[in-house]
């Protein structure tokens, strides 16, 4: 290994063990599965390792003449990649594809989101054997779609196209959502769940685990907690007396959540019907990867924990959010609750390989992006970003757009292949045992 290979390695082992280091010593066997999951290949990598794209927005890729103290503090989603799109049903019973998974929510640099988001499309376009010229296409696509609609927002919005339903959608983002359609509440409770004696409770099985009595009494009692932080549209449509029918332990193995512990609770539905039954969970939030790196007291002390975080960051970036999406503590810890969607379709990258089939995607994700940037800012119920965020990105970008999009373009490229050598050296460092706890 080159000495150049050797630092970068003790970068990432640093960066990881000081981003994991508690959780792995709580729980190595499940960071064992991440770690896995993540060697699998170099996009799953660049997903599991946000906080090593943020420590590198120090160093050699932080550079950014975009930025002012206005555009430094946009509500941003924190992680976004090619992969944290997909559909819901939003509080207006409107199907929407949308940006989704908003954890690692924070308010920062805007431009972070989208460098995150051109790399992962240089990584998905590698993966597709696609040549740089076309990859830089696509990075242009987006970055280009992307502007057009925020100036179109900060200008009054008569030009904005708006969120993508079925009203607008077409192409491959027209079939997700039609897939998502085809779903039913039913579906998913006979998936979860089994009726024993007349009476639906959740089945038992791989990950999901029985709860002690005092366990419970300790889950319902956030509940309870939790329902006073919903909004008033929501409790005026409360299940009948929010009866908790269940509840159960799920241990969280995916790459986002490795060790986590999470409880799902059966809720009786709007009536007596076994069909109309809620399945909510309640998970407990970390600190975000980016958080780490952005120094503003400001926004630190805006939350009371990061269950609060991410709740109110969701709100922020997502109009018209789950209706159910709230937050509350367990055993002093913050915890995120909303319902598990029946709804809730993935954007799936295998089903889009073609060019022309890519870029179409791409141009309504450059949308998306733009009205999440522009939905948290003065015109909001949150007034932690208290000015025109749309207004304010226009206004730096407008002095050089296209220097702005050969810039996205040019750090998709530059990042992506740090990302896949990056991948290399993690493979490396994982297999011969020197990332230090598991």
């Amino acid at each position: 290994m080159t000495d150049l290979a050797e630092e970068r390695s003790a970068f990432i082992i640093d960066v990881l063990t000081e981003e994991f280091g508690a959780s792995m010593a709580t729980d190595p066997a499940a960071f064992r599965r991440k770690f896995r999951k993540m060697a699998a290949s170099p996009f799953a990598f660049y997903r599991g390792s946000a906080a090593l794209f943020y420590a590198d927005q120090r160093g050699d890729f932080g550079s950014d003449r975009f930025l002012d103290e206005r555009t430094s503090r946009v509500w941003i989603h924190g992680d976004l990649h090619a992969e944290n799109f997909g559909t819901y049903m939003n509080a207006s019973g409107q199907l929407v594809f949308n940006v989704n998974d908003f954890d690692e929510a924070y308010v920062g640099p805007f431009t972070w989101d989208l460098k995150r988001f051109a790399a992962s499309v240089a990584l998905l376009g590698y993966a597709k054997a696609l040549s740089d010229r076309v990859i830089g296409e696509l990075v242009t696509g987006f970055a280009r779609s992307y502007l057009a609609e925020l100036r179109a927002i900060a200008a009054g919005g008569d030009d904005a196209i708006g969120s993508i339903t079925l009203d607008n959608a077409d192409g491959v983002l027209r079939r997700v959502l039609q897939q998502a359609r085809l779903n039913t509440r039913v579906d998913l409770l006979a998936a979860q769940t089994t009726i024993d004696n007349y009476e639906r409770r959740f089945s038992l099985g791989d990950g999901v685990h029985e709860i002690a009595d005092a366990t419970r009494e300790k889950v319902c009692a956030a509940f309870a907690d939790y329902l006073h932080t919903l909004p008033d549209s929501t409790t005026r449509k409360r299940p009948v007396a929010a009866a908790i029918k269940d509840v159960v332990l799920r241990k969280g193995v995916g790459i986002g959540s490795a060790g986590l512990p999470s409880y799902n609770l059966l809720l009786e539905g709007h009536t007596q019907a076994l069909e109309n039954d809620v399945v909510i969970y309640m998970k407990q939030a970390q600190v975000p990867a980016v958080a780490r790196y952005i120094d503003d007291e400001r926004v630190r002390s805006y939350f009371r924990h990061q269950g609060h975080r991410t709740a109110e960051s969701q709100r922020a970036l997502q109009a018209h959010a789950d209706p159910w999406l709230g937050f509350t503590e367990l055993d002093g810890v913050g915890q995120l609750v909303a319902e598990v969607s029946p709804y809730a379709a993935d954007l799936d990258w295998a089903d889009v390989n073609e060019p022309e089939e890519l870029a179409g995607v791409l141009t309504d994700l450059g949308r998306a992006v733009a009205r999440m940037h522009s939905v948290a800012d003065d015109e909001s119920s949150h007034d932690l970003v208290d000015y025109s965020t749309e207004e304010a990105i226009v206004a730096v970008v407008d002095a050089g757009p296209e220097a702005f999009v050969d810039y996205l373009v040019d750090f998709g490229h530059r990042y992506g292949i740090r990302a896949r050598e990056d991948h290399q050296l993690f493979v490396d460092l994982f297999r011969n045992g020197r990332l230090p706890g598991i």
